[in-house]
C-alpha cells in the first residue's frame, strides 16, 4: 500500500457494528474477490471485496474474515484467514503478509492460514444455527458472473443444507452508509490530496492543452500524495463533450473559449473523493458560462440547505427539481408553457439535468447506503446537480461531499474553490 498506516480502531469497530446486528448463535462468513484473468496469462489489477476491507483493512487476495461472537472457544471469535507466505511466489509476486502484520492493520488476534481452514470452519458451522453469507446487492447495478462469494454460497448450501443462511448485504447496506468519525477523517484526507491535485490543475490548463495530459496531471499528484490513486476513472471532458456523464477517452485538444468538465477524486486507505468542477479553458468565463455556472452553483447550494436528516431521496430529488425549474426559467432554457404542459413522469428539467443529484460515498464512489428510508446522521453523500445543453455545447457540473450530521451537514470540500470568481483568480493568477 502507498497510503500511511490507518488506525486498526476503524476495523475493530466496524466488527463490533456488524456483530451487534447478528442472530443469537450465527457465524459470518466473508471472502475476497477473485483475481480476474484478462488475456493470456495476465491478471486484472486485484481489488478487494469492499464489505471484506470495511470489515479488516486487509487488502490482499485469497483472505477471508470469520465472525462467530457466540463461539465456545473466546479465540475463534474473530478469526482472519490468509493464504500461507510462499518463499517462490514471493520472488514472482511479492511479499504476503505475516500474522503480526495483518493483526497491526485488522486488530484481529486469531491468524489462520487457508490451508489449515477446512477442519475449523466444519467444527464451528456445526456449532452456529445461522451463517451469514456476503453478496454484492448494490442497487445500481446488478452482475450475472458468478464471482467468488457467489460461488462460495453455492459451496456452502451444497455442504450445510440444514443450517438456516442470512444475508450479510442487508446489514452490510445499513452499517456501511453510516459514516463513523474516524471513517470521515480517512476520507477527509482522499479529499485533501484532491482539492492540491485541482489546485494544481488551475495552474496547468490552458488552451491547447490534452485532456489526457490533465489526466496524467491527475495522476501524478495522486501518488505524489500516497494516494492508491484514482478513486474511479477520471472525466476530462472539454467542449461538448461535457454533455456525456461517463465520458472517459480524454483524448481531445482543450481549446480556448471551452468549458472543461473535470470528474475526479483520489482514493486514500480504501476511501473515495468525488469532485467535478467545470472551468474556462483560457480562465475566462463568458457572460453566458457565468450565466449558467452560477445557476448550477445556486442549485448546488440549495441543495446543501434541504440535505438534512428525515428527509427521503424522493423528496429531496422533487425539492431539486422545482428549484431547478425555476433556475432554467431564469436562464432561458424552459418557457411557464413548458413546465405548464411538463409530463410529471419525466419533467421539463430532465432535458437540461438528466441524472441523480447525490449518492452515498464511502469505500465504494457508489456507496452503500439505502435510497428507501429517510437519510440519517453519519451518512456521507454527494451533492452534483448538472446543467447541460445540447443547442450550446455546454455542460456544467458542480460536486462537493458533504457528512451528514444531526445538525445539517458538513462540507468536506468547502476549502476548495468553486466560485466563479475564485476559479478566474486563480487561474489568472497562474
Amino acid at each position: 500500500m502507498k497510503y500511511l498506516p490507518l488506525n486498526s480502531a476503524i476495523f475493530k469497530d466496524n466488527r463490533k457494528r456488524f456483530v451487534k446486528a447478528m442472530k443469537p448463535n450465527s457465524i459470518a462468513i466473508f471472502v475476497s474477490n477473485d483475481e480476474w484473468p484478462s488475456n493470456g496469462d495476465a491478471l486484472h489489477l486485484f481489488e478487494q471485496n469492499t464489505d471484506l476491507y470495511w470489515l479488516t483493512g486487509v487488502e490482499q487476495e485469497d483472505s477471508m474474515v470469520i465472525l462467530f461472537p457466540d463461539c465456545p472457544d473466546p479465540k475463534y471469535r474473530e478469526v482472519l484467514v490468509l493464504i500461507r507466505p510462499n518463499e517462490l511466489k514471493e520472488k514472482w509476486n511479492g511479499k504476503r503478509l505475516r500474522a503480526n502484520e495483518a493483526t497491526a492493520i485488522s486488530g484481529i488476534n486469531t491468524i489462520i492460514w487457508l490451508d489449515s481452514l477446512d477442519a475449523l470452519l466444519q467444527t464451528w458451522i456445526h456449532l452456529a444455527d445461522t451463517i451469514y453469507l456476503d453478496s454484492n446487492e448494490n442497487d445500481r447495478k446488478d452482475s450475472l458472473i458468478q464471482s467468488r462469494e457467489y460461488r462460495f454460497i453455492a459451496e456452502m448450501k451444497s455442504r450445510y443444507p440444514l443450517h438456516q443462511y442470512a444475508r450479510a448485504a442487508k446489514i452490510m447496506k445499513e452499517l456501511r452508509g453510516i459514516k463513523t468519525k474516524a471513517e470521515v477523517e480517512v476520507m477527509q484526507q482522499a479529499i485533501d490530496i484532491t482539492e492540491t491535485t485541482f489546485r494544481r490543475l488551475l495552474k496547468f490548463i490552458k488552451p491547447g492543452v490534452m485532456e489526457y495530459e490533465i489526466e496524467a496531471e491527475i495522476f501524478h499528484s495522486f501518488l505524489n500524495q500516497r494516494a492508491t490513486g484514482p478513486a474511479y476513472g477520471s472525466i476530462i471532458a472539454s467542449g461538448d463533450r461535457a454533455r456525456i456523464l461517463h465520458y472517459v477517452s480524454n483524448n481531445q485538444e482543450c481549446k480556448s473559449g471551452e468549458l472543461i468538465l473535470m470528474d475526479f477524486g483520489a482514493e486514500y486507505g480504501g476511501y473515495c473523493a468525488d469532485l467535478t468542477r467545470t472551468i474556462p479553458v483560457n480562465g475566462k468565463f463568458t457572460v453566458r458560462q457565468k450565466e449558467v455556472y452560477n445557476a448550477c452553483l445556486h442549485i448546488h447550494q440549495y441543495c446543501k440547505a434541504i440535505l438534512k436528516p428525515g428527509i427521503s431521496i424522493v423528496d429531496y430529488t422533487d425539492m431539486v427539481g422545482d428549484e431547478a425549474t425555476n433556475q432554467f426559467i431564469k436562464i432561458g432554457l424552459l418557457t411557464k408553457a413548458d413546465v405548464k404542459n411538463e409530463d410529471k413522469e419525466n419533467r421539463a428539467y430532465r432535458k437540461y439535468l438528466y441524472h441523480g443529484i447525490s449518492h452515498h460515498l464511502g469505500i465504494d464512489v457508489h456507496d452503500l447506503g439505502t435510497k428507501t428510508e429517510p437519510i440519517k446522521a453519519g451518512m456521507v453523500f454527494t451533492i452534483e446537480p448538472g446543467i447541460y445543453i445540447e443547442e450550446e455545447r455546454m455542460g456544467i457540473r458542480i460536486e462537493n461531499n458533504y457528512w451528514i450530521t444531526k445538525n445539517g451537514n458538513q462540507d468536506l470540500m468547502k476549502n476548495i474553490p468553486i466560485t466563479v470568481e475564485e476559479i478566474e483568480r486563480l487561474m489568472k493568477k497562474s
